[in-house]
């Protein structure tokens, strides 16, 4: 009951990005029903059936990845201070969320449920209607209803499963503040010194060269680092770190009042991205040697058919490394912007981008294997070559749209996730034309990276299929 409240009281747009959920559930429902109609009307080639049932691991892949950006994007089922006193714990509100995502699918699904049997001529009772081809229908033959069932439920099942994964609660990592304290420099007992991160002390030169209204903050920041310096020992007497002189830093310190039971440590800094970027690139290498092999080992597709099993292994390995290589490349390229004596305009977009790939890292990935298997496409089903039925530019419409989707929400959700820091910089007195000639500089960039190693990839994933 609480889902479909917070379903039904969520902004228009919020509304739309589910709906979108519940088109690529239908779409994806619609080609594996059409995949099941082929093998009813063909028992006798259960391979051709088998491997368009494996081809709709793509829409159906798509369709999961754009559910849990949506569902990350969800403002209802965000974390908040005090929901946990009614019961609304990060667990909970994942459950609710994963749940959500569910009832958008299953509209979708049994959407997708009603338009085949349309098709059918089931609903109607007249002759079959549509493009579609019979065969892909099974006109004139009974469905199995577990078979129908179990394909129904497949994308429900795990877009849910994904966003329960997504979203699970997680421990935060044990600051340094509420580490234990033991004996410090030379033996003296106090607390040990704390980490800073990069920029927490005199960012900028900010502390060397404070302006005149600037220099009460820095004394009342200074005044309040030393009073919590200060603590009282269980015998009531007065202890402070005078035997550290590296006192621990202003944002490490977690601030604890007698309003507040626990204190609330400062979550861990987010690691590098570019960890995964060589496993992305062997997985990338890998996927275009399956691909050369099987190509070359096979004949072109013929009409009415579809590409062998190792082009499609081929081509999830591709797409697989390209998710994976996306974070580590877009992370590069932000440093890239930075380097040789940067100006403001490229020091802020680099940063953005630099913070902003976890985000948008692995939807730009997924985009690219994208663009590049609609390069391959276009070179094999030319004019001279197989016809490219409905249903194949069903599922490509599909995959495109979700994956195209999915990287304007994360896009979306990135800016949220900034807005903070664009009014600070506007409260500074940055124009809003250096914000935006940013945004500018972070397109251009990301599109001359992503750009020709797109083309590489195509054209050497379209070497071994024109022949």
């Amino acid at each position: 009951m609480l889902a479909l409240r917070l379903t039904r009281t969520a902004h228009l747009a919020v509304h739309l990005r589910r709906l979108l959920v519940a088109v690529a559930s239908a779409g994806t429902g619609f080609l594996l029903l059409c995949a099941l109609g082929y093998a009813l009307s063909h028992p006798d080639t259960p391979g051709a059936a088998a491997l368009r049932l494996a081809w709709c691991a793509a829409p159906l892949a798509a369709a999961v990845h754009l559910a849990v950006a949506v569902a990350r994007t969800d403002p209802g089922t965000r974390p908040r201070s005090g929901l946990s006193a009614i019961g609304l714990g990060p667990g909970r509100l994942m459950a609710v969320s994963a749940t959500t995502t569910a009832l958008s699918a299953v509209l979708g699904s049994v959407a997708a449920l009603f338009l085949f049997l349309h098709l059918r001529g089931d609903l109607t009772g007249g002759p079959p209607s549509g493009r579609v081809a019979a065969d892909a229908l099974a006109v004139g033959q009974s469905l199995p209803a577990p078979a129908v069932l179990t394909l129904l439920v497949l994308v429900p099942v795990f877009a849910s499963a994904a966003v329960a994964h997504t979203l699970r609660p997680r421990d935060p990592r044990p600051s340094t503040a509420t580490a234990p304290r033991g004996y410090g420099r030379f033996g003296a007992y106090g607390w040990g010194k704390a980490r800073e991160t990069f920029g927490a002390y005199g960012r900028f030169g900010s502390r060397a060269a404070a302006p005149a209204g600037g220099r009460a903050a820095v004394a009342v920041a200074a005044g309040s680092r030393a009073a919590g310096a200060a603590g009282v020992d269980a015998d009531g007497a007065l202890r402070t770190q005078a035997s550290d002189p590296h006192p621990p830093a202003a944002t490490d310190v977690t601030t604890k009042t007698p309003d507040t039971p626990e204190a609330q440590p400062e979550p861990a800094p987010r690691p590098q991205n570019t960890t995964a970027l060589p496993w992305g690139i062997a997985v990338l290498a890998a996927g275009l040697t399956v691909e050369t092999y099987t190509g070359n080992a096979s004949a072109a597709p013929t009409p009415g058919t579809a590409p062998s099993a190792g082009v499609l292994v081929g081509w999830a390995l591709t797409a697989l490394g390209l998710a994976l290589a996306g974070p580590g490349l877009t992370h590069l390229c932000g440093r890239l912007l930075q380097a040789a004596r940067p100006g403001a305009l490229r020091l802020l977009a680099g940063r953005v981008l630099m913070e902003e790939s976890h985000r948008i890292g692995r939807p730009l990935g997924v985009v690219a294997a994208v663009a590049a298997a609609a390069y391959v496409a276009a070179t094999v089903y030319d004019g001279d070559g197989p016809a490219f039925g409905p249903l194949a530019t069903l599922g490509a419409l599909l995959v495109a749209g979700c994956t195209t989707a999915t990287l304007l929400t994360a896009a979306v959700a990135a800016k949220h996730a900034r807005a903070d820091t664009t009014d600070a910089l506007l409260r500074l007195g940055a124009p809003p034309s250096t914000l935006r000639g940013a945004a500018a500089v972070r397109a251009a960039a990301l599109l001359a990276l992503f750009g020709p190693l797109t083309l590489i990839v195509a054209v050497l994933a379209a070497l071994p299929l024109d022949h």
